[in-house]
């Protein structure tokens, strides 16, 4: 019997046992208990309290937004790599233009009036069904610096009310993969506290030298000068290096106080919401996995500030134990950026034409290559396997980001050349945000072969195409062969094809150009080569 039924039943004998005599009263609650299964003393709590009459079920009202606003509404959110509806919603009549005038969005004007029209709270119920739940947590490295403490002031979260931008917060991320022997890539994030405006730089090693070199680099980057740059106490922060250099440069270096993650909460937060989110919590480890996060940062800078709005605290009314907080409107930092007026002319419609050239849903599809390539070079701890594993890297496939994908063409792009088969056919949407994903074991290379491979004779074929198109599918791969060689090859052997290409995947890096920071589109200059592959021979192959 179900649930629903049970109830029924109580409604209709719970009246006729209350009035009941008490002999009366004992054959119904024998009959009420062989009915339901219920335990003596709990049927009788139920035949002597009250009972609830059943609630009318009410026809739902029609639904105000019909299925083309929902479909936009998915396109507009995973364009956006899935932010909250706060930051979504104040960020439509921005983006919905972009996607339209790049082909992604084709609405009339009763579906365009309705979405711009929606809450935050509907979109966020239309979408809550593709969130997703798991969230992994890193550890922290940081060592203290006592060595300059005294000589570096303390500035506290209450003290930042610099409403003009170029007062940065600066922090070290370690892609440690939950243990931290050996050596391991940090990532150097520096966010500004006005606009919001976010860099990240990999580092190979946490020493003073390499926090210096990035902390140039990033000036280079900036469109706006560097004014204050704020830390934790870590020692690659505290030293004489980074000091003498601020003292050099007239940058106002403080720090926050120790223990107390407050102080540097807008650059914690974006650790989270950047770098976590989109390197994820795996290991990684040497030069190869260096240079593909460099490439992976390029992309991510772009995306970030220009087609991702965050909140910032208008207000804050603490009353007793409750705690009252009123936001601005959700802006992206480049539109805080345009909005302080601290750009020069030139600067400004530079950064405009970037703006309106970029297409947020091709460059969102860039950067999942990007974090597809750079997860191949996870280091991994399995059962059995010894700590700094990794897939065998007979070749390594360089492949940059290519920035005419994203729209960046005409007198804002770098790139000349045509754009390849898959770019042509014009870019659909992500099926999903991409967030961090969690690190999944490794059952070791394959080291043995039953039969003889059907794909010896023409792997080198295979690889020139992969090298030309590092984004291709693997079953694109096989209809071409099985039009080349008709009768060659079946479509079971699609598996065997598969397999071949991870292995050659689990080596493949994007390729890094080191002047690219003298060639970027945000430094006055070019935006760097586009997405092209080419093969490193190993030590043995050369000597073979």
């Amino acid at each position: 019997m179900s649930v629903l039924a049970k109830r029924e039943l109580l409604v209709q004998v719970a009246p006729r046992y209350v009035e009941s005599c008490r002999h009366q009263r004992r054959v119904i609650l024998d009959e009420f208990v062989a009915a339901t299964g219920y335990e003596r003393k709990y049927a009788i709590r139920l035949l002597n309290s009250p009972v609830r009459p059943s609630l009318v079920i009410q026809r739902r009202r029609a639904p105000r937004y019909g299925t083309a606003v929902q479909d936009a509404l998915m396109v507009v959110w995973r364009a956006a790599n899935g932010i909250c509806s706060k930051r979504l919603v104040p960020f439509l009549p921005e983006l919905v233009p972009i996607l339209e005038g790049h082909g992604h969005l084709t609405l009339d004007d009763e579906v365009r009036a309705q979405l711009l029209s929606m809450s935050a709270a509907t979109a966020d119920r239309m979408v809550r069904r593709l969130r997703e739940a798991d969230r992994p947590h890193g550890i922290s490295t940081t060592k203290p610096g006592r060595l300059l403490k005294r000589h570096v002031p303390v500035r506290t979260f209450g003290e930042w009310d610099d409403l003009r931008p170029g007062f940065f917060e600066a922090d070290l991320v370690a892609h440690c993969g939950g243990y931290t022997d050996g050596s391991f890539l940090y990532t150097l994030c520096l966010t500004d506290v006005a606009t919001g405006w976010t860099e990240c730089l990999p580092l190979l090693h946490r020493i003073p030298s390499e926090v210096v070199q990035a902390v140039r680099q990033v000036r280079r980057l900036l469109p706006f000068p560097l004014l204050g740059f704020d830390s934790d106490n870590g020692h690659e922060f505290i030293n004489f290096e980074l000091v003498a250099y601020c003292e050099q440069e007239q940058i106002t270096f403080t720090r926050g106080r120790v223990a107390n993650k407050n102080d540097q909460c807008f650059i914690e937060q974006k650790n989270g919401s950047i770098v976590r989110q989109l390197v994820g919590y795996d290991r990684f480890e040497g030069q190869p996995a260096y240079r593909q996060l460099a490439e992976l940062y390029r992309a991510v800078r772009l995306y970030v500030n220009f087609f991702q709005p965050s909140l910032k605290l208008r207000t804050k009314r603490r009353t007793g134990a409750h705690v009252s907080r009123t936001y601005h409107p959700a802006q992206t930092p480049y539109q805080r950026l345009v909005a302080s007026g601290v750009l020069d002319p030139t600067a400004r419609q530079r950064l405009e034409r970037i703006y309106r050239a970029l297409d947020p849903v091709r460059l969102l599809r860039q950067l999942e290559t990007l974090q597809d390539a750079l997860w191949r070079h996870a280091v991994y701890r399995t059962h059995g396997t010894p700590v700094g594993y990794a897939h065998p890297r007979s070749e390594l496939i360089d492949v940059t980001f290519k920035a005419s994908t994203c729209g960046l063409d005409g007198d804002v792009s770098v790139v000349a050349e045509d754009a390849s088969p898959a770019d042509r056919r014009g870019a659909a949407p992500p099926t999903a945000h991409r967030k961090y994903r969690r690190t999944q074991k490794s059952r070791g290379p394959r080291t043995y072969r039953t039969r003889k491979d059907p794909f010896e004779s023409v792997w080198d074929e295979i690889r020139g195409w992969l090298e030309a198109e590092p984004e291709r599918t693997v079953k694109s791969l096989f209809l071409q062969l099985q039009d080349k060689y008709p009768g060659q090859y079946a479509d079971c052997q699609l598996r065997t094809l598969h397999r071949h290409v991870a292995i050659w995947r689990a080596g493949v890096i994007l390729t890094f150009d080191e002047q690219w920071l003298a060639n970027d589109a945000l430094a006055g200059q070019p935006l760097p080569c586009p997405l092209r592959a080419s093969e490193l021979r190993t030590h043995e192959e050369h000597s073979a």
